[in-house]
C-alpha cells in the first residue's frame, strides 16, 4: 500500500535543504547571536542596577502585591512600592555611608600612630617567649609595611567614595527606575520570557522558582546572616573600647559572606592584641564573644530566615561567591550563585530528558 504526498509537501521539505535556505538559516542564526551579544554588551554598564533591581524586586513582591491588590491601579502601585523600598533601603544606608567616611579616616589615624608609635612592638617585646615568633613573622611578612599600606587604604576608600558619589547615587536612581517596571511589568515579563524559551512552561516555571530562592538563600542566608555577624562583632568591639567598631564590624561582616573565610579573622587578631596589651579580661571576653555568638549565630538564623530553600554545599558556594565578585562586582555576590543554580537545574533538564524512554 501507498501512500501519496501531496506535490507542494514534498517540493517544500526538500526546499528545506536547498543552499540558498541553508545560507539563509545560517546568515539569520549569525545575526541572533550578533545581536544578542551586542545586547549583551549594551547590558554590562546596568548589570550592577539590573541586578538590584531584580533582587529588590523579588525580596518586596508580597509587599507590592498586597499595595497592588489595594489599590488596583499598577502604576500607583509601583510607584508606591518603590517609595517604600527607598525609604527602607537609602535612608539606612546613607547613615551608615556617611558614618564608614568617618570611621575609615579615623582608622586610618589609628593604624598610622599603631605604626609610628611602635605600640605593637612594645606589646610583643612585653612576652619574651613569643621572641621567636616574632622574628620569624618579620622574615617572612613586613608588618610595618603592611599597616602603611592598610592605614592608605582606608584613606583612599574613603576619599573614593566620596568622589564616586554622584556615580553611586545615578546608579541608585538607575536601579529604583528599574525596580518600577519590574514591578509594574513583571507578568507581562515572565510570559515573555516563558514564550521565548525553549524550556516548556512547567520547567520555565521550576526556573523562576529556583532564581527567587537562590535570591532569598543569598540575601537572607548570606548577607543578612553576615551582616549580623558583623552588627555583633562590631557592638563588641564598641563595648570593649576597640577604635573604629563600625569599621571593623563591617569588615567582619564582608569576611563573613565568604564561606571559607569569616569574622574570626578580625576579632581573633584583636583578642590577641588584648592579650599582649595585658588586657587579657577584655581578650577572654572578645574571644568568648566571637566563639560563643558570633561564629554560632549562622546556625541559628540560616533555618529561620532560608527554611528549606536553597543551601549550596561549601565548595560551590566559595566559586559561587568569590568568582561572582571577581567577575561582576559587586552585583557577583547574587549573580555568582544564580548562574550556579541555573546551571545545575539546566543539567538536570538535560539529564530528564535524556533520561525519558523514547516512543
Amino acid at each position: 500500500m501507498s501512500v501519496e504526498v501531496p506535490e507542494h509537501e514534498t517540493t517544500s521539505t526538500a526546499n528545506n535543504w536547498e543552499p540558498r535556505n541553508l545560507i539563509h538559516a545560517l546568515v539569520l542564526m549569525l545575526a541572533t547571536f550578533g545581536g544578542v551579544y551586542i545586547c549583551y554588551l549594551l547590558a554590562i554598564p546596568f548589570l550592577s542596577a539590573l541586578t538590584w533591581a531584580l533582587v529588590l524586586a523579588i525580596l518586596f513582591a508580597s509587599v507590592h502585591q498586597a499595595i497592588e491588590a489595594r489599590l488596583k491601579r499598577p502604576n500607583l502601585s509601583a510607584t508606591i512600592s518603590v517609595l517604600v523600598v527607598a525609604l527602607i533601603i537609602v535612608v539606612p544606608a546613607t547613615f551608615v555611608a556617611e558614618r564608614l567616611i568617618s570611621e575609615a579616616a579615623k582608622g586610618a589615624i589609628v593604624i598610622q600612630a599603631q605604626v609610628e608609635g611602635g605600640a605593637w612592638r612594645r606589646a610583643i617585646d612585653a612576652h619574651p617567649w613569643i621572641a621567636p615568633i616574632d622574628r620569624w613573622i618579620e622574615q617572612q611578612i613586613n608588618l610595618p609595611a603592611i599597616f602603611g599600606n592598610v592605614a592608605s587604604w582606608l584613606t583612599n576608600t574613603g576619599a573614593s567614595f566620596v568622589r564616586g558619589s554622584v556615580v553611586q547615587l545615578l546608579g541608585v536612581v538607575f536601579t529604583f527606575y528599574l525596580l518600577f517596571y519590574f514591578l509594574r511589568d513583571r507578568r507581562i515579563a515572565l510570559e515573555a520570557l516563558r514564550n521565548l524559551s525553549p524550556l516548556s512552561h512547567a520547567e520555565m516555571d521550576r526556573l523562576f522558582r529556583q532564581i527567587v530562592d537562590t535570591v532569598h538563600a543569598t540575601i537572607y542566608g548570606t548577607v543578612v546572616v553576615a551582616g549580623v555577624q558583623g552588627a555583633l562583632g562590631g557592638l563588641m568591639f564598641w563595648w570593649l573600647g576597640l577604635p573604629t567598631p563600625l569599621l571593623w564590624g563591617l569588615v567582619m561582616a564582608l569576611l563573613a559572606v565568604v564561606p571559607v573565610l569569616g569574622a574570626f579573622m578580625v576579632w581573633i587578631p584583636a583578642a590577641i592584641f588584648l592579650a599582649l596589651d595585658g588586657s587579657w579580661g577584655k581578650a577572654i571576653i572578645l574571644v568568648s564573644w566571637g566563639a560563643l555568638v558570633v561564629g554560632t549565630i549562622d546556625n541559628l538564623l540560616y533555618p529561620m530566615l532560608v527554611g528549606n530553600r536553597l543551601k549550596l554545599h561549601t565548595v560551590p558556594a566559595f566559586i559561587s561567591l568569590v568568582g561572582g565578585l571577581a567577575l561582576f562586582g559587586p552585583a557577583g555576590i547574587v549573580l555568582g550563585p544564580m548562574a550556579i543554580t541555573t546551571t545545575l537545574m539546566l543539567l538536570d533538564v538535560w539529564r530528564t530528558r535524556i533520561a525519558e524512554p523514547k516512543d
